[in-house]
């Protein structure tokens, strides 16, 4: 292929996007048209489409082809931490609590229902589990699910990491109760009381309470929105200081929406294989990625130093408590912990979970809510910048569920709280995202539930407690 055929192409897309020939939300020419109006190859078009893509100028669309994306106003990306915090033990506030039992993790507005009717892929996932425990015989619920999980379910997921290039296998696999769990049996696993874990900063803050649990002490380490975990300042801190586990969300980390590039998810291993540490990934938002979701750190290890956490609970449901962790070194030892704190979980859910994955359920409703979440992202992202009267630094996430705004520096996001709550508004302080008290004046508000009215209405006088504040 002539790089510049397909450079040239590259060039002439892109500046007629600039020069508005299409429009943000236009449909570009198909590629069939493409390649007979510039006399190029079909193979040739779909490579400059793909940069254009990977440029972030434009996105495709299942069976509709490539449009050009929606481009957001010049922002100020949020500031990471000027160095690394010394080791510190961990203690989580209340508010982490509250906001739990309100279920207010990911909704501004927790008391008001989304009027709208169930997804389709939940409904064929209801129906696929009530299947499950229709086919139920004898005496089987007399009997525990096996200690690894359901058999069906583990080969699926391996099926389907496999497709996504990380070859695990169906037996590397434990069936846990979410993705916490998965995390929690990980650290339980690896670490004594008092051992040191990196965690990215900011991190989140599900990690920094199941650190405080076990009693460890955490070091965070910078972490910026287009390049995850700073590696150098983690390569600085393990010299200095014996860190026995670095946790990492590479995909879409929470609160920040981070993307780990492929390089360095490769030499984030290369660093645990020459500090001699381990690595516990949660992989739980990679598959809501709004373009092609990258593979997970683990696919490069060969020493059994990484052990990957799942969990369909962000991609499908909350109420679906069916997560995973996988490990081939040390799945005895997980498998033991599972044995002595939850024992088994349902098979009948698990093996309904597994039939909606295999019968090509998942994807087809990834295909729906992807879109649909991409939306609701830049309705939020459009809302701030049109109608808050004060300016906010944040980094368009490119998946996941959550956008990390930065306030100017008189603002305290703690008074925010507890000024919202007193009008039933939720959100989540920055400074829950850190053991050391950092990110005072930040904020994580989610995307991940529709902007209705209500909603809407919500945002709008969050914007107006902010600036009272300043």
């Amino acid at each position: 292929m002539s790089e510049f055929l397909y450079s040239a192409l590259e060039q002439y897309l892109a500046e007629g996007i600039a020069q508005g020939r299409w429009q943000a939300g236009e449909r570009l020419p198909s590629i069939r048209s493409l390649a007979q109006e510039q006399a190029l190859s079909k193979t040739t078009v779909m490579h400059a489409l793909s940069r254009l893509e990977a440029r972030g100028l434009i996105e495709a669309r299942p069976k509709a082809g490539y449009f050009v994306r929606a481009r957001h106003k010049t922002i100020q990306p949020p500031t990471a931490p000027a160095h690394t915090a010394d080791p510190t033990p961990v203690s989580v506030s209340a508010v982490t609590q509250d906001l739990m039992c309100r279920s207010a993790a990911f909704d501004i507005l927790p008391e008001v229902e989304a009027k709208t009717g169930q997804a389709p892929g939940l409904l064929q996932l209801n129906r696929t589990v009530a299947r499950e425990l229709r086919r139920q015989r004898g005496q089987q619920h007399q009997y525990y699910d096996a200690l690894a999980g359901s058999e069906p379910l583990r080969d699926a997921l391996a099926r389907r990491y496999k497709r996504q290039g990380c070859l695990l296998e169906a037996d590397d696999l434990t069936v846990t109760a979410g993705c916490q769990q998965a995390l929690f049996f990980s650290l339980m696993c690896l670490c004594q009381p008092g051992d040191l874990v990196a965690i990215e900063s900011p991190g989140f803050y599900g990690v920094l309470q199941l650190a405080e649990t076990l009693g460890l002490k955490v070091l965070e380490i910078p972490s910026t929105p287009d390049q995850g975990i700073d590696l150098d300042a983690l390569a600085a801190s393990a010299e200095r200081w014996s860190i026995k586990v670095c946790v990492v969300t590479p995909s879409y980390a929470t609160p920040s929406g981070a993307l780990m590039p492929l390089e360095n998810r490769k030499q984030i291993l290369n660093l645990a294989q020459q500090f001699d540490f381990h690595i516990i990934e949660d992989d739980i938002y990679r598959e809501l990625a709004f373009t092609r979701p990258l593979p997970p750190i683990q696919s490069f290890d060969s020493e059994g130093r990484v052990l990957l956490c799942g969990s369909v609970s962000k991609t499908l449901s909350r109420e679906l408590r069916v997560g995973w962790v996988s490990s081939r070194k040390y799945r005895a030892e997980l498998q033991r912990l599972k044995l002595v704190t939850s024992l088994a979980g349902s098979r009948y859910v698990q093996n309904g979970l597994a039939a909606f994955i295999e019968d090509g359920g998942y994807d087809r409703h990834l295909r729906r809510y992807l879109p649909q979440l991409q939306a609701q992202r830049d309705e939020l992202i459009s809302f701030i910048q049109d109608n808050w009267p004060v300016a906010c630094a944040f980094h368009p996430p490119e998946g996941g569920l959550t956008l990390w705004l930065q306030l100017p520096e008189p603002i305290d996001t703690m008074k925010v709280y507890a000024l919202a709550r007193d009008q039933g508004i939720l959100i989540t302080p920055g400074v829950l995202f850190s053991a050391s008290g950092r990110y005072p004046n930040c904020l994580r508000l989610s995307y991940a539930h529709p902007w209705t009215e209500e909603r809407l209405k919500a945002l709008d006088k969050l914007g107006l407690i902010i600036s009272a504040l300043i």
